[in-house]
């Protein structure tokens, strides 16, 4: 077999696993009030089992109401009128052969007083989380004491649905982390200080369980076994892997059956849900560590997109099983996929954080490249009545190449004019800052399946009325993407100015120089990152008042460090006011004083407007026109994808 140890038989205590893979713990905010799964719920995770997949971990269900939500729309196992819901889940996952795991999980004062019946926050010290920045209590021994029971009664609750396991959520800074760690847990009494008193709250929930559920009902901990504080400029005492290893040499005394090896906390968010800069197995340290120590199975999670990958990791004996969470909502088949030889058919996780950042905002779950991800039961009858038919698409960006996809799917035929000499558009420019190449993956997925699916691609054509005449197509798809909007600016016109997509298309190639970007949105904060590794000196200028503003936290959070390490200057509340042949002037507008810098070059990334000039002849020749993607509404790369795939799943 290709992937021998992916593929092999595992065991966590006395349950067997039919391959090393899992699927890790994420929320995905599709419960009903009440925090059961709903049909929705069910179908999303079916289609997971279905794929193949060894173990399923559902994520963070909440204990008790009172003080233990963490986002809207979560999973409860609070009350024993949640166990039938569960029974119902766990029943349809069993079908496929797959186990399944709930964690339970209690934020302590990782969540919003908002969400708790606007009650104040509760933790081991009265310390509010930096993120969250919430009023916060510390927890007297009495309370400590049922949350403590919440936990238990919801592992008992767990095992009569039929769960084969349970999980504790005791990393990402939520409250078991927050017992666990110095840096968080402050206390004086049994439950904080020492070592021992700060495992106290984490082994009477074990100690219960086990009384509770039997010795052999297979209890996970999901651990961050470190919080990487200093790397992220905290100086107090946290969590080091050096104490990570300590807790779990500890949990495993206690009889725990594994670990399920993560990082970080809010304070540290990026190294627990990665931006795109992250790299497959950059944490893979962490996971070899714990097992080097502990003789019970270690679970990890590493940001594994390929299963060549999983199967190294495997192979070199980082972890014992292989998890993936992100992947898995973009690629539900991805097990089958490798265990068919199909790799090249997986579709990949751009690490775009679109699908966290729905749910902690009170969203549903939803993915940018997998539109399908929570919605199955919506898009399970793709209808497939074609009948052959052509459809002139405009343009081979993700708009038209997922039109194309689906469209295909349903039994057209899609004819491609794209007027470059390459497919992706706008992905051809986001691949191009550094440690962007999933963007390249997901552009090799595209075209593969444009392959795949027998498409037709004109490269280096456009798309004229005459042409699309010749083809009498059904339908016509306008796909044309968007161009730089340019600033009515004195010396805009300038040689020394140049677009962001000159810039990453290397059709300008600067090195060396000064070179000011004006606006600090995501596209001119990368090109400055892509000029600053280039060996320029960069300076950012932005009217707001805040660098990257509107940019997703771990994003902006991530692209920010990046640029601090290339010394890129930053200027917030100023405002480009004249561009000359060796300087620029601008306007300081909290001084409402001019200012002038010496710099060489000019890129102005003030945002895009539609490309839809054709549209309106296309519109007087052609009766089913589709316009999708930026030339129809700016957006990001999810929004292309969900126009192209919703516009092909109706026509």
């Amino acid at each position: 077999m290709k992937y021998k140890n992916l593929f092999s038989k595992g065991r966590i205590s006395n349950l067997v696993l039919k391959n090393r893979v899992v699927m890790s713990p994420m929320s995905v905010g599709m419960a009903d009030k009440d925090g059961n799964p709903t049909d929705e719920t069910i179908a999303y995770y079916e289609e997971r089992a279905r794929g193949g997949v060894g173990l399923i971990i559902l994520g963070a269900l909440k204990v008790n109401d009172e003080h233990g939500t963490i986002e809207a729309h979560q999973l409860s196992i609070a009350h024993d009128e949640n166990i039938k819901p569960f029974k119902k889940l766990v029943d349809t996952i069993h079908q496929y052969d797959v186990k399944v795991f709930a964690q339970l999980a209690h934020p302590g004062r990782q969540t919003f007083s908002s969400l708790n019946g606007g009650k104040m926050l509760v933790a081991p010290s009265a310390i509010p989380c930096a993120v969250c920045r919430q009023e916060t209590r510390a927890l007297m021994v009495k309370e400590i004491k049922e949350i403590i029971q919440d936990f238990i009664k919801g592992a008992a609750r767990l095992k009569n649905s039929g769960m084969d396991g349970v999980e504790l959520h005791a990393a990402h800074g939520y409250l078991i982390n927050q017992f666990l760690s110095p840096y968080t847990n402050k206390r004086t009494d049994e439950y904080g200080g020492c070592f021992k008193n700060r495992m106290k709250f984490i082994t009477e929930i074990i100690q219960g369980i086990r009384e509770e559920c039997g010795e052999n009902y297979p209890i996970s901990v999901r651990l961050s076994v470190d919080e990487f504080l200093k790397d992220f400029g905290i100086k107090e005492e946290g969590i080091t892997l050096e104490e990570g290893v300590k807790i779990s040499k500890h949990l495993e005394r206690l009889g725990v059956d594994a670990i399920n090896v993560s990082s970080g906390v809010y304070a540290t968010t990026n190294t627990i849900i990665e931006p795109i800069s992250y790299d497959q197995g950059w944490r893979k340290h962490l996971s070899k560590a714990v097992k080097e120590a502990v003789n019970i199975p270690v679970i990890g999670v590493n940001v594994i997109r390929k299963p060549s990958f999983a199967e190294s990791l495997l192979e070199e004996g980082f972890v014992d099983f292989a998890a993936l969470g992100r992947e898995l909502i973009v690629e539900p088949k991805w097990v089958n996929k490798a265990k068919n030889n199909r790799e090249k058919e997986i579709k990949p996780c751009i690490s775009c954080l679109s699908c966290i950042e729905a749910v902690l905002k009170g969203r549903p779950m939803e993915c940018a490249v997998n539109p399908v991800a929570g919605k199955e039961l919506l898009f399970k009858d793709i209808k497939k009545n074609g009948k052959g038919r052509t459809v002139v698409i405009i343009g081979a960006g993700p708009a038209g190449m997922e039109a194309a996809r689906i469209l295909a799917m349903r039994g057209f035929k899609p004819v491609i004019f794209e007027k470059e000499n390459r497919v992706g558009g706008q992905l051809q420019l986001a691949n191009k800052p550094p440690k962007k190449e999933k963007i390249t993956w997901l552009m090799e997925y595209m075209t593969g399946e444009m392959n795949r699916r027998g498409m037709t691609l004109k490269l280096n054509t456009e798309g004229t009325i005459e042409k699309i005449k010749e083809l009498n197509p059904y339908a016509v798809f306008v796909a044309t993407g968007s161009k730089p909007l340019i600033p009515n600016i004195e010396g805009v016109e300038g040689e020394n100015v140049h677009t962001a997509i000159e810039v990453l298309k290397g059709q300008v190639k600067l090195e060396g120089k000064k070179v000011a970007i004006i606006g600090s949105g995501m596209t001119g904060l990368e090109t400055g990152e892509f000029l600053a590794e280039q060996g320029n000196q960069v300076m950012i200028i932005e009217m707001l008042n805040k660098i990257g503003k509107g940019i997703y936290t771990p994003n902006r959070v991530d692209i920010l460090r990046n640029l601090n390490k290339y010394g890129v200057q930053m200027l917030t509340s100023h405002q480009l006011e004249k561009i000359m042949d060796e300087k620029i002037i601008f306007k300081d507008l909290m001084n409402n004083e001019l200012v002038q810098r010496e710099v060489d070059h000019v890129v102005p990334s003030l945002g895009v407007v539609p490309e839809n000039k054709m549209v309106e002849e296309i519109k007087k020749n052609f009766d089913n026109v589709k316009v999708i993607g930026d030339a129809n509404e700016i957006g990001r790369i999810g929004g292309a994808i969900k126009a192209g795939f919703m516009e092909g799943y109706n026509l």
